[in-house]
């Protein structure tokens, strides 16, 4: 049980481009099985404050995501281009189709979806730069890249910096720590988008382990459920942006309590603990 409040939605910036967005939005991946429901929802987290919406070409979501966004003000629209569609000409088409998905004029952020290393990094960088220039994107991220693939990325640009870099982040999956994926973000100024930040709803389903009791004893604390203690673990780091997934409007709004307060150093540092 979680005592529900008015939510006041924090900010942070979005790389070096001084535009603020929500430090929770809202992933779509795997959408499409009530699209009613499911909008519904979207609606739900829009109006609690999650204003990013997350989607990609690969989810099939873009049309779902474009339903809910269309007629209203203030929304951030992140998507992606496929791994496949990487080299110049496809990126382009890519990009013109999921406009059409969307319904809108212009995508905020654009992220390459996952690395593909049998396209050369350039050719994908200057279609990208090519789009910022047409006005069809307004910023540049990428998708599950180490560190070494966001500096070849970054190495190639001449007119643009990767924003964000979206990656799977959780109280339960810390690959991204301890492969040096966070450290470089907050050091290059690059918005870490967590993704499956609720561990695909494993975070919901543990019992009888040390980190379950760190978040029920946390939550208590607070009059918070345990995703919300797990999802301000995330935005408490201060350089990264949570996309929970919902498919209800009661689920939408319970995520969106994961912002709006602050648990004590000491409890973050508990659950810091479980690396």
């Amino acid at each position: 049980m979680f005592m529900s409040s008015v939510i006041v939605m924090e900010f942070l910036e979005l790389g070096k481009s001084g535009e603020k967005i929500p430090v929770l939005g809202q992933g779509t991946w795997k959408l499409g099985l009530d699209r009613e429901k499911e909008k519904e929802a979207l609606l739900a987290g829009i109006e609690n404050g999650m204003t990013l919406i997350d989607t990609a070409e690969m989810y099939g979501t873009e049309d779902i995501a474009g339903e809910a966004a269309r007629g209203r003000e203030g929304l951030f629209i992140a998507t992606k281009v496929s791994p496949s569609h990487f080299h110049y000409a496809d990126v382009i088409k890519s990009c013109n189709a999921s406009l059409e998905r969307l319904g809108i004029g212009c995508i905020d952020l654009y992220q390459l979806h996952w690395p593909n290393s049998s396209v050369r990094i350039k050719e994908t960088m200057e279609a990208m730069e090519k789009l910022v220039e047409d006005g069809k994107i307004r910023h540049i991220g990428v998708s599950n890249f180490s560190v070494r693939e966001m500096e070849e990325a970054m190495g190639v640009m001449k007119r643009n910096e990767i924003a964000s870099n979206q990656i799977e982040y959780s109280v339960i999956s810390r690959r991204a720590e301890k492969e040096g994926i966070t450290d470089f973000c907050r050091k290059n100024r690059i918005t870490v988008i967590a993704y499956s930040p609720l561990g695909r709803g494993s975070v919901l389903s543990m019992k009888g382990d040390g980190l379950n009791a760190a978040l029920e004893e946390i939550g208590g604390a607070h009059g918070k459920s345990r995703a919300q203690v797990a999802l301000n673990w995330l935005v408490s780091k201060g350089n990264t942006v949570a996309i929970p997934k919902a498919g209800s409007m009661s689920h939408a709004i319970e995520n969106s309590g994961g912002a709006g307060w602050r648990m004590e150093r000491e409890e973050e540092e508990r659950i810091d603990g479980f690396l």
